[in-house]
């Protein structure tokens, strides 16, 4: 099934804590995915942050709403038990406990209220009541992103050759190939139909090469082209090659390059633009904000 939303969460995770004992975190989420059967991948998949697993962190949502409407309660660092007011909730058997239900709670009104204090533009993000605070804004930051990227893509195409030039070659420095930028910049030429190729070192010594081609493509490349640049490859004694395009790749194109011997990388508009976005090429950065949590350590007493 689904990774469920964080307020399908909230009763299955009260009714787990319904026994009295104290539980962490950990035992409560392996036991949660267990009974929403979500599979090994379903449990691993992660924020677009990368830096943690979705289900925990709708967990983790579940247990701080409950918390807030004091339903559970911290018994001690990274573990919960039901509290009074928790168990009294379990015994009316209800069917659903989401945000909703939880406001005939004074204390979550409060808390609702706390939050609610913000710019009307935040409010409307948070309208989408299944996802937690950190997905709406992982949802909003890959947007922009996208946004961003389709626009660089639209740049390159209308720009002079040059300056497609000037991309792949900052790129694959700022990547860690290629040696210098003039190094760089010598071993890669024009190949003509606005394309350019040349052979770079992999690493700054030197101690092996790769054949690089890119062309500004309006149409998708297909097996044909990489066949013929697995060719050129022998030709220039690499056995290494990375092949960049505007557009894109066929199915078959992309089969090819992942069976035959040659190592050879591809990457199309979309990824190349994401690449220019992560090492600021042809971007500026705008703002940087950062997501801060508790550190509980801070305000345990020391032994």
């Amino acid at each position: 099934m689904a990774i469920p939303d964080y307020q399908t969460i909230m009763l299955p995770l009260l009714k787990f804590l319904g026994d009295k004992e104290e539980h962490s975190t950990r035992e409560a989420i392996d036991a949660l995915a267990n009974q929403f059967n979500l599979t090994p991948e379903e449990r691993r998949d992660l924020l677009p942050s990368g830096q943690q697993a979705i289900f925990n962190n709708r967990v983790g949502w579940a247990r701080t709403y409950l918390k807030k409407a004091v339903l559970l309660e911290s018994a001690r660092r990274g573990f919960l038990r039901i509290t009074p007011r928790g168990l009294e909730i379990l015994s009316s058997k209800p069917q659903k406990i989401d945000a909703n239900f939880l406001e005939q709670f004074k204390e979550f009104r409060e808390f609702r209220a706390f939050r609610r204090e913000k710019p009307a533009e935040q409010e409307e993000l948070e309208e989408d009541q299944t996802k937690t605070p950190e997905e709406i804004l992982a949802n909003v930051y890959q947007n922009l992103r996208n946004n961003l990227a389709k626009d660089l893509i639209q740049q390159i195409k209308t720009s002079p050759p040059s300056l497609f030039e000037d991309v792949v070659i900052e790129l694959i420095v700022k990547m860690g190939y290629g040696g210098s930028r003039e190094d760089a910049g010598k071993a890669i030429g024009k190949s003509g139909d606005e394309g350019i190729d040349g052979i770079i070192k992999e690493d700054r010594l030197g101690l092996d090469v790769i054949y690089v081609q890119a062309k500004r493509w309006e149409g998708t490349v297909g097996r044909p082209e990489i066949q013929k640049f697995a060719g050129a490859l022998d030709g220039q004694r690499a056995r290494k090659g990375i092949f960049i395009t505007t557009s894109d790749f066929s199915r078959d194109a992309q089969d090819y390059a992942t069976r035959i011997d040659k190592k050879i990388i591809l990457i199309d508009g979309n990824q190349l633009t994401q690449f220019m976005i992560d090492y600021n090429i042809g971007v500026s950065p705008q703002a940087i904000y950062e997501i801060k949590r508790i550190d509980s350590d801070y305000f345990t007493e020391s032994t």
